[in-house]
């Protein structure tokens, strides 16, 4: 299927839009995520993901994660494979980087139309978009996305890298309910070094995707001798703070080794609730930590009188009865999506 957001060059190559790399492509060659190819037999790009999906599940909100986003409501997931990025530790490097690296692309056919029914079957409250790079996926995304809209609405979700084009972002805007973004340091050399990408990029989209209006919450993977630095996890908790909102969720998770990070040790605990104390520190109203053992899982409490609101174990949640979106003890409004309605 011919993709969007493509722009033919004077060379006869054509430059995809759908991403920041802003890949140019000739007949035959591939972009980064390994799923948008130049085509000799028509004029622009072929997508290869627009027909199929590579794994679809029923996930707990919370495994997103999302966590002021209906909590204890079921979430349609699915993902095409591919991903735009390269990072060194991925923990799903063969279905996100497998088409870039042996070329291959295997998926079960599927359409918007059999995606949205079986989110519905499955009363779930919304289709998340995720597991991979969505942005690659952006033909299939759109399509569900819209069929999903329509009464009765499910939520639509993006877990993304936050690196697309402006003009994707801009056509996701009326898209999607809530995102999940990785912002995965606070250094454009560690970027570019470990991801292969820019740090700016991602931080323009996530002051985008704030004034769009989705509901949004950053996970921070904390990976030792990368991005576990204390003056740039402040940096990062002060951005958040300052151009998203001391209300935005921020998930800070526990790195294992994974891919070409085989020979580093996992995140520290103490790493993780330092860096907790610390974006608590620098005012952020929430952060939880992720990856670690359920009895450590973060409940959210209001951060005006310290109430539990969400009680957590692992992926499961429990509401207190009461908590409707604002405090029941001393009333303050409580960011977050907590009514489908």
């Amino acid at each position: 299927m011919n993709a969007d957001f493509v722009h033919p060059l004077r060379s006869g190559a054509h430059q995809c839009l759908l991403c920041r790399h802003f890949c140019r492509l000739r007949p035959g060659e591939r972009g980064r995520c390994g799923v948008r190819a130049g085509q000799a037999e028509a004029p622009g790009l072929r997508s290869l993901v627009t027909d199929g999906v590579a794994a679809w599940h029923v996930d707990p909100v919370e495994k997103k994660p999302l966590y002021h986003y209906l909590p204890g409501s079921k979430t349609f997931s699915f993902a095409a494979p591919g991903c735009n990025l390269d990072c060194a530790w991925c923990q799903n490097s063969a279905l996100s980087r497998g088409p870039a690296e042996t070329g291959r692309v295997a998926m079960t056919p599927v359409t918007p139309e059999a995606l949205v029914q079986s989110a519905r079957t499955a009363q779930c409250a919304s289709i998340a978009f995720t597991y991979t790079e969505p942005t690659v996926f952006f033909e299939l995304m759109a399509a569900t996305a819209d069929l999903a809209r329509i009464a009765p609405p499910l939520g639509t979700l993006l877990v993304s890298n936050g690196y697309q084009s402006p003009q994707c972002l801009d056509a996701l805007r009326e898209r999607i309910t809530a995102a999940n973004i990785d912002l995965k340091s606070f250094r454009d050399e560690s970027y570019r070094r470990w991801c292969g990408a820019r740090l700016h990029g991602v931080l323009d989209n996530l002051k985008q995707m704030k004034a769009f209006g989705w509901w949004l919450e950053l996970t921070t993977l904390i990976v030792p001798g990368i991005n576990d630095d204390e003056g740039e996890l402040r940096d990062m908790a002060r951005f958040i703070r300052d151009e998203l909102g001391a209300e935005t969720p921020w998930h800070i998770s526990a790195f294992y080794p994974r891919r070409r990070m085989r020979d580093r040790p996992a995140t520290p605990l103490p790493t993780l609730t330092r860096t907790a104390d610390m974006g608590q520190e620098e005012g952020l109203w929430f952060v939880y930590m992720g990856n670690v053992p359920p009895a450590l899982s973060t409940p959210t409490r209001c951060p005006g009188c310290g109430t539990e609101l969400v009680r957590r174990s692992a992926f499961h949640a429990w509401v207190r009865p009461d908590f409707h979106g604002s405090c029941p003890q001393c009333g303050r409004i409580i960011p977050g999506v907590w009514s489908a309605s």
